[in-house]
């Protein structure tokens, strides 16, 4: 045998054992004479189709076997490969003959022109990928149904890689922070944080890099979220660990804690409250007994003062006038004392209050003269600012004068210990038809963690004190519709402030 024939048996026999491997391997072979528009299939083609023998299909009977929503994309494709010189690569579904079944093949192939560059044939592969779109389709399926379940879990979802950057952004996490799945993604988780957490945390993921030291991976902790709109708010955050493709990711579970806050704060006010009817109540039966076991001295002592000024009657003493003024100064405070007191539990068990036009320099002045007694032998300088065109308001005289009685005594007690000792005592109108009533000091004034808890029951800064005074003065208060508040003055001593209803026109009407 010659070289040559030995070259060309060689050269068949290489051709032959191709053809045979693609063929057993599952792959068809076809070929378009864009001539005749006629194609030619391998033995495996044809089988996909349905066909049998070796006879050319046309490419119209080729179209036909096409699922009708695949052939215009398919016509397409070819146009674009033969016209513009790209590869050919569609994926479409035929119907084969005589099943009536879809099934799922892909084809590739390439244009093999003319020595003039003309394009005579398109040629290529064909494989049956049905078992791949099955498997593509479970997978989609199961994606859409993890993807439903995410999107119903209130909590928010996001992963991020080893970098920070965002990879997964659940609606949950949509809803929370306030971007859109495809604005989130490919930005770093950081933007989301508040605080010195923002800017620590890519220092975090570098030195866990490097160290492999976990310090939060698996344990849930409450930090600061950063909404889109620049607002923040608590969030408790639950971070895992994951390796995909060789790579680390990391799953952040996002819990929004505003409302669980807001609803701890308020069962925090609830219990607030009900301790503190708790203890108006036990001031209540306090005041009830004070006012049974008080009651009766007290109109002994009235009694004993009025037979005492009796008795003087017929006296020669020069000093006479000025000890029945006395009696019966004494015996006015006695029973003045039984009325706050019998008041004081009235306004404590029922809340109950008489309220009447009451002229607030009588009010002041009359309070001043149980509470401000022995002020002058105390070295106090007293300054009484009254606006006359504030005076008149609608009150309870008897709690309201308690109220001034307790803040004069509290500023004598604050003033002992100081040098310059002034009681300064003012009144203005203020919006809202309220007129606002300013006792000031010049003692040692109250720390910033003081002031916060001067109102709260039975709190008190005094060695021998009770610690309900304040607090049922601001009670009394704001029964009246005021409020009453502290703060520090410009001398360093303390202000109380407190507002009262001014009288309006129908209410001097009623009182004339």
């Amino acid at each position: 045998m010659t070289d040559n024939k030995q070259s060309s048996f060689d050269d068949r026999s290489r051709s032959e054992r191709l053809q045979f491997g693609i063929e057993e391997s599952g792959i068809g072979v076809w070929e378009l004479d864009l001539a005749t528009r006629e194609l030619s299939w391998s033995k495996n083609a044809r089988e996909l189709f349905g066909f049998t023998g070796e006879k050319p299909i046309s490419y119209d009977v080729f179209l036909s076997l096409l699922s009708p929503g695949d052939r215009a994309r398919t016509v397409q494709a070819l146009k674009q490969s033969v016209d513009a010189g790209d590869k050919f690569d569609v994926e479409y579904r035929i119907e084969r003959r005589g099943s009536g079944a879809c099934h799922w093949v892909r084809a590739r192939g390439g244009v093999v022109r003319a020595e003039d560059g003309t394009p005579r044939h398109l040629c290529g592969i064909i494989v049956d990928i049905d078992d791949q779109k099955l498997l593509e389709d479970a997978l989609r399926s199961q994606q859409s149904q993890l993807r439903s379940i995410l999107d119903t879990v209130p909590d928010a979802m996001i992963v991020i890689d080893g970098h920070g950057i965002m990879q997964f952004f659940s609606s949950a996490a949509e809803r929370l922070f306030g971007y859109s799945e495809g604005e989130a993604i490919g930005r770093n988780v950081s933007e989301l944080m508040a605080g010195p957490d923002r800017a620590r945390h890519d220092n975090h993921l570098d030195r866990y890099r490097a160290s492999g030291e976990r310090h939060i991976i698996g344990i849930g902790r409450i930090v600061t979220g950063k909404r889109r709109d620049g607002t923040t708010f608590p969030i408790h955050l639950t971070i895992g660990e994951m390796r995909s493709g060789g790579e680390t990711h990391f799953t952040g579970f996002i819990r929004d804690l505003t409302e669980y806050q807001q609803t701890q704060a308020r069962l925090h006010e609830l219990q607030s409250e009900l301790v503190h009817v708790s203890r108006l109540s036990a001031m209540g039966e306090m005041a009830s007994a004070l006012a049974h076991e008080l009651n009766q001295p007290l109109s002994a002592i009235s009694n004993y003062m009025k037979g005492s000024r009796r008795l003087l009657t017929g006296s020669d003493d020069p000093n006479r006038p000025k000890i029945e003024a006395a009696m019966d100064r004494a015996a006015e405070q006695a029973i003045r004392a039984g009325q706050i007191i019998r008041r004081l539990r009235d306004f404590v068990s029922r809340g109950e209050s008489e309220k009447r036009v009451e002229s607030l320099a009588k009010l002041i002045e009359e309070a001043g003269a149980l509470g401000l007694s022995g002020a002058r032998e105390q070295g106090v300088v007293l300054r009484f600012s009254l606006d006359s065109q504030s005076d008149l308001v609608l009150v309870d005289r008897v709690q309201i004068q308690q109220v001034l009685v307790n803040l004069f005594r509290n500023a004598l007690e604050a003033m002992a210990p100081s040098e310059k000792k002034e009681l300064a005592v003012s009144n203005t109108r203020v919006a809202d038809h309220m007129v606002e009533v300013a006792v000031s000091d010049t003692g040692g004034g109250f720390q910033e963690d003081v002031k916060s808890n001067l109102f709260q029951t039975f709190f008190t800064t005094k060695e021998t004190g009770m610690g309900v005074g304040l607090s049922i003065s601001r009670s009394i208060i704001e029964a009246h519709g005021g409020r009453m508040w502290a703060e520090t003055n410009s001398a360093g001593g303390a202000t109380f402030r407190f507002t009262l209803p001014a009288a309006a026109s129908e209410d001097l009407a009623d009182a004339t």
